[in-house]
């Protein structure tokens, strides 16, 4: 009998585009109200996108709208300050 190995989920950075397991990672999400939100434990329904814990994807991934184009809605700039707020 041979045991099974179990598969780190990993997910792709949306600012530098690395492959990371998916805990090392936040998750910003569009909830399905349309509220924007950082998710840190992995558990909030909507879509969502994910960035590394660094100060420079988030600003990658701001500068190019990736996590926007993931998510399918425009962010304004208020809930993108209060992302970089709750990041660090």
């Amino acid at each position: 009998m041979s045991l099974q190995v179990k598969k780190t989920p990993t997910r792709r950075c949306t600012g530098c585009g690395e492959h990371f397991p998916k805990k090392d990672l936040v998750r910003v999400v569009r909830e399905p109200s349309g509220n924007i939100v950082l998710d840190l434990v992995g558990k909030v329904s909507g879509r969502g996108a994910y960035i590394c814990k660094s100060k420079e994807c988030l600003i990658k991934a701001r500068r190019s709208s990736r996590i926007e184009r993931s998510l399918e809605c425009s962010i304004p700039s208020e809930i993108w300050d209060r992302i970089e707020k709750e990041l660090h």
